[in-house]
């Protein structure tokens, strides 16, 4: 076996994935390691069996896809956010890597850490490769021969014997933290919907109008008074007419509208017309249909729904999108994606003409577009090569992780430029994103356990990985604690703060249920990768 797997690394590599996934779907008392199981199977196959390897290239790779949908399906999310929160974030994103910084040197003033030794456990308890790579040139650019050999290997050793509990640490810290603060995911997921694109549970409602206040009242200046967050389908008037209603619809008692939102914006409209009723008016289909279609045209991609102006070519109206498993209210300024799935109320007549304006093809829907992915990756790439040089001679890069991360969050806000467009379908993303992460986390395995069993003393190893485990858990949980506390950060988008590696996102995405913790670590993501480095060496710098 050993032979087998040293002669083959790719056999290696996808029996690290395999069972690694398959170990990850295993729940203990409702809790599961999901996809960052991968890792961890690695780290036992590499420290069992000698000198084996993976390519570093699949490394890379699997970085690079899975930052780069990250931002492509977060820009739009991240820009908004910083538009809101931006000094809020930031700030506390400086303040919770001060404080790591803070707790790494303590360590090295009481337990007599090295420099070296510090700047490992430091990259490794915040998993960020790039800070290592950035010490390590550090140390090449200021000494030379054995110093630098031995200075360079007691900062890789201190990273392999700590970066495990690095991503063990930002879950155990969400695990006691949610407990401590008794956090109810579905009840937090509600009251942040229109904050934060969230799943929304929605609801169709026939409403009988019997406020005789309203008669005569134009539908768009009620909605505008009463701040209803509904959509309008169907309005039978007093002659049992039906027909589809628009902003310029005026409202006269009896007539029977439908309103589709969630249960309490639903209740809202109710409490304000007049009265629900029983029968649903959306089951009188003479007239009018509704239907499902996938959104494959890309000359919709990265346009409003208010920009089609459908009402002026078709008597229809788009009520709801499905984009992967979340059910969205179709509002005026929702932007539509590759791979939606519109439901809409329309003429039977215009059934057709409206599949062949939006495609409706699932098989158009679901590729890959190679020259954009391509070209927004190698822009990406381009950009984490680009050397940045702060006051004290630190230098540093973004990185395969950084620099794609960063193109992908400015494309995915933009969509599209002109008759490119940018953004992946949305199961195309998934996809790239899933494989992106068993790649990186199999090989991190694979290189970190054979790095352990390699160099392992116990007096040593066990030093180190109790001062990486403190560090981890100590600035996760001040994390947790600081932000939901102080700067009322959600707690689900908290816990994407703490992801400082894509194992913990996803474990912080299984235990929320929701795409917050996603917004969280794209907020933090590039800022705290350049604090990040910038830290580690100041950290060498001073200790040295």
């Amino acid at each position: 076996m050993q032979r087998l797997f040293s002669e083959n690394p790719l056999l290696l590599l996808f029996c690290v994935a395999a069972l690694g996934y398959l170990v990850g779907n295993f729940k203990f008392k409702g809790n599961s390691l999901g996809v960052s199981a991968v890792l961890f199977v690695g780290l036992l196959f590499g420290a069992v069996y000698d000198n084996v390897s993976a390519p570093d290239i699949l490394f890379q790779l699997g970085l690079v896809f899975f930052v780069y949908s990250i931002g492509l399906s977060s820009g739009a999310a991240f820009f908004k956010s910083i538009k809101k929160n931006g000094v809020r974030d930031v700030l506390f994103v400086i303040i919770m890597l001060t404080f790591s910084a803070i707790i790494a040197y303590l360590l090295a003033m009481f337990f007599g850490f090295t420099a070296s030794d510090i700047v490992g456990i430091y990259s490794g308890s915040t998993t960020n490769t790039t800070a290592l790579a950035g010490v390590i040139e550090l140390i090449n650019t200021r000494f030379t021969g054995d110093e630098m050999l031995n200075l360079t290997e007691t900062s890789v050793i201190a990273y392999s014997y700590t970066y495990p509990m690095g991503v063990l640490g930002g879950m155990i810290g969400i695990i006691l933290m949610e407990k401590f603060f008794r956090i109810n995911y579905k009840e937090e997921k509600k009251l942040l919907r229109n904050k934060y694109p969230t799943e929304e549970d929605l609801v169709s409602t026939t409403i009988q109008i019997s406020n005789a206040d309203i008669s005569g009242m134009q539908l768009r200046d009620l909605a505008r008074e009463q701040n209803w967050n509904v959509v309008f389908g169907r309005i039978m008037d007093n002659a049992f007419d039906v027909s589809l209603p628009s902003w310029n619809t005026k409202l006269q008692t009896g007539n029977q509208i439908m309103a589709i939102g969630t249960e309490e914006e639903v209740q809202k409209v109710i409490d304000f017309l007049g009265q629900k009723m029983e029968f649903n008016i959306s089951f009188d289909r003479k007239d009018y249909d509704v239907r499902r279609i996938f959104v494959s045209n890309p000359d919709l991609v990265g346009r409003s729904i208010s920009s089609l102006n459908l009402h002026q070519k078709y008597d229809a109206v788009i009520t709801r999108i499905r984009r992967g498993d979340t059910d969205m209210l179709a509002k005026p300024s929702t932007i539509l994606e590759l791979g939606d799935r519109i439901r809409f109320v329309a003429r039977r007549k215009d059934l057709g003409p409206l599949s062949d304006y939006f495609g409706d093809s699932y098989f158009n829907s679901s590729k890959v577009n190679l020259f954009t992915f391509g070209l927004g990756i190698a822009i990406g790439l381009a950009l984490g090569m680009i050397e940045f040089t702060l006051p004290g001679n630190i230098n540093f890069k973004l990185g395969y992780a950084g620099g794609p991360l960063i193109v992908g969050l400015v494309l995915g806000a933009l969509y599209r430029t002109g008759p490119i467009v940018w953004v992946l379908p949305y199961s195309v993303n998934v996809t790239l994103r899933q494989i992106g992460l068993i790649l990186l986390l199999a090989v991190i395995g694979i290189k970190s356990g054979a790095s352990f069993a390699g160099s392992f003393n116990f007096e040593i190893g066990l030093k180190l990985f109790l001062g990486g485990t403190f560090l981890s858990l100590a600035t996760a949980i001040f994390a947790l604690i600081i932000g939901f506390k102080m700067f009322k950060i959600p707690f689900s988008v908290l816990t994407g703060f703490v992801s400082n590696q894509p194992a913990i996102l996803d474990f912080a995405l299984e235990r929320s249920g929701n795409n917050l913790p996603m917004i969280g670590y794209t907020l933090v993501f590039p800022i705290a990768a350049v604090i990040k480095i910038v830290y580690a060496q100041v950290l060498f710098v001073i200790l040295l």
